[in-house]
């Protein structure tokens, strides 16, 4: 068995939970003795040793030779996976739909044909009410393969209802995958430079977006289509910086599941998805009650699923849930809170318990740094934002690799290193330079950031304020607002200023915010 299929085997093993581990032994233990199964006396070794260790494996199963392991690693993952979806069947609709669909084969194999229509018309219908139209056609095809076959009185009636069925359920898939797969395209474009950076790409986005903007009614589309048209929108909207037109769309994302509540639980991951987009808005918006109101709706998420049945979606849970407590750190001015955060986000990372993907853990350390450089602690902050800039090339997120080079300047200048400042400003422009991200607010951190080793103490106030002077000039034009989505860099000039912490001046905008919004 090659290495990639045996490192597989391994991360499945170590995924299972011990309800699933004891689930498999008795699946397996059914119909023969454990002592007689090679791959079963294999599964116990694999989960009992963190590596795998051919000869040792050799060694302590006798029974097992060498030129069998191969195909006993590819037996017992297969075996797993059946495991697997004999137990999780009771809580995917999907797979229960199959399974069903399957039984209708055997049916028809044996010449069952009255038999397999009718396992096929209940298939149809739990298809149906969980708007699962991929498998609804699917069973449709099939109803007509065995219509075609098994004559009856009824056929000519039969052709009719089955031909305008597929018809149907054809124009839904046609209309859905249109919009996700412009959904997946804008959000691969996101991934890969985040917000757009001047004239040339909001133009390049808006006519990528038009041109491909499928001309259909709203109110036409099937359920899934509704939520693709939504994301669509939402990730166009939150590209080009316009944030209530975001907030709009994503939260017609959730009122579209509220308004049907049973499709939370067939597709937990996009209900999800849906109000994580929602808080993303709300805080992009500084809309801070609802946005504590949509937390609460998360945090009820876990009364309303079982996490413990599906790692997928506990997995997304409590990354959202982790993303969005630290946006209220940063909302609130609580950098100081929010630290106590860090250390069990970094020990999920480490132990890959979610598998969270590169990119959001790139995210998190973004984030995880932007806290403790509110907090005044300058050290972590540069040990958190190292590991991003030390990654080997990442073909994502440019705009997250630029803006954690210049906070890891703004944090060395913070702790009095001027000779490494001034060493890493060249080199961080060159950088940004090669990133086509140079701009206005970059361009005058830098300058401020190159005079500093020569300033002495009694100029560096007049400085403080004469480049927030500039920067709130550069705040209100169009494509210069972006830096100050990921660093807000007028506060920290603030604090600078009236010689406090960051995280008071922050502490103090919001409380005015809330102050003014209660009037």
């Amino acid at each position: 068995m090659p290495k990639q299929k045996t490192d597989d085997l391994i991360q499945l093993i170590k995924s299972l939970t011990r309800a699933e581990k004891r689930h498999f032994r008795l699946f397996v233990r059914r119909n023969q003795s454990s002592d007689d199964i090679l791959f079963l006396q294999l599964f116990d070794f694999l989960d009992h040793h963190k590596q795998y260790d051919e000869q040792l494996i050799l060694k302590k199963l006798p029974g097992i030779k060498k030129r069998q392991l191969s195909n006993l690693k590819a037996h017992l993952y297969k075996q797993l996976l059946t495991s697997l979806r004999l137990l999780n069947k009771n809580y995917n609709q999907d797979i229960q739909i199959r399974e069903m669909v399957d039984y209708a084969r055997v049916l028809y194999s044996k010449g069952l044909y009255r038999q397999s229509l009718e396992m096929l018309d209940k298939a149809k219908t739990k298809a149906q009410k969980g708007k699962f139209d991929s498998l609804v056609l699917t069973i449709i095809e099939f109803e007509k393969l065995i219509e075609g076959q098994y004559v009856t009185k009824s056929i000519e009636g039969r052709a009719e209802i089955l031909t305008n069925e597929t018809k149907k359920v054809n124009t839904i898939i046609t209309q859905t995958n249109q919009f996700s797969n412009l959904s997946l395209q804008l959000y691969g474009l996101y991934l890969k430079v985040g917000y757009v950076r001047n004239a040339k790409d909001y133009y390049f986005v808006r006519e990528f977006f038009y041109s491909n903007l499928p001309q259909i009614d709203f109110q036409s589309l099937g359920f899934w289509g509704k939520i693709y048209y939504c994301q669509c929108y939402l990730w166009y909207y939150h590209m080009t910086h316009d944030f209530p037109m975001a907030y709009r769309y994503a939260q017609k994302w959730v009122e579209l599941f509220d308004e049907n509540p049973d499709m939370k639980m067939i597709d937990a991951a996009l209900y999800l998805k849906g109000l994580h987009n929602l808080l993303g808005a709300l805080f992009n918006t500084l809309q801070y009650r609802r946005f504590v109101e949509t937390i609460g709706k998360l945090a009820q998420f876990k009364d309303e699923f079982d996490l413990s049945q599906d790692n997928n979606i506990e997995g997304l849970y409590y990354l959202f849930v982790n993303i969005h407590t630290i946006e209220r750190h940063y909302l609130e001015g609580t950098f100081s809170e929010g630290i106590a955060q860090a250390p069990e986000i970094m020990k999920i990372i480490e132990s890959e318990r979610y598998h969270w993907d590169d990119h959001r853990i790139l995210i998190f350390y973004y984030r995880i740094a932007c806290l403790y450089f509110g907090s005044g602690d300058n050290n972590t902050a540069i040990h958190y934002l190292n590991l991003i800039i030390n990654q080997k090339n990442p073909d994502y997120r440019e705009d997250i690799q630029c803006f954690a080079r210049i906070l890891n300047l703004i944090a060395h200048f913070e702790l009095g290193n001027a000779q490494l400042v001034e060493y890493q400003v060249k080199s961080v422009y060159r950088f940004l330079s090669k990133m086509e991200d140079l701009h206005g607010v970059q361009r005058e951190i830098f300058r401020f950031l190159r005079k500093t080793p020569k300033m002495r103490e009694p100029e560096m106030k007049s400085e403080f304020l004469s480049l927030r002077e500039k920067l709130v000039k550069l705040e209100d034009q169009p494509f210069e607002r972006r830096p100050f989505l990921y660093l807000d860099i007028i506060s920290w000039l603030e604090s600078k200023i009236e010689e406090t912490a960051v995280q008071t001046i922050i502490r103090r905008k919001f409380l005015k915010r809330i102050e003014d919004k209660s009037v």
